[in-house]
């Protein structure tokens, strides 16, 4: 079931899914922004941490401009049999990955695993790519390299 949330709770959401205001007092400054109070919006996040629709407040590092700009996803085939999570898990550990998901397959395109790759030098993704291959048997893949990036930012859902 969807979470409902009341016009405050949605005014609050709309700020923590933003940047925080830089302060010593971030909650107290939403809280005084939105009119509730700051027990009230670290209620709300508190709520949504321990049911689990949060996992923690954090910066955010734009990755281009901290110096990795060699980024390609990697599509990889899993053959009949692999243990998908003993594979998920093995390259989601590595720390030149930002993402990895399981995909459904189609007729045309039949990779199930993505691996967003991030390196400082254009060879960067190619060697983590060949690692992985070597530490999960796992050679067929397709390497797509980013070229440009168009647009990066959160989702905003109010």
């Amino acid at each position: 079931m969807a979470m409902q949330f009341t016009d405050t709770e949605k005014a609050i959401l709309r700020r923590v899914q933003g940047d925080l205001p830089d302060s010593a007092t971030p909650f107290a400054d939403i809280a005084r922004d939105t009119g509730a109070t700051e027990e009230q919006v670290l209620a709300l996040v508190e709520r949504l941490k321990d049911c689990g629709a949060i996992r923690r407040f954090g910066a955010t590092l734009r990755h281009q401009k901290a110096g990795y700009a060699h980024n390609a996803m990697v599509a990889w085939r899993l053959p009949e049999g692999t243990d998908t999570e003993a594979v998920g898990r093995i390259m989601a550990a590595r720390p030149e990955i930002s993402h990895c998901y399981i995909r459904r397959t189609t007729p045309e395109w039949t990779y199930q695993l993505y691996t967003m790759i991030h390196g400082q030098n254009p060879g960067d993704h190619a060697r983590v790519v060949a690692e992985l291959s070597a530490a999960t048997g796992l050679e067929d893949y397709a390497v797509l390299e980013s070229v440009r990036e168009l647009k990066k930012t959160s989702m905003k859902y109010f």
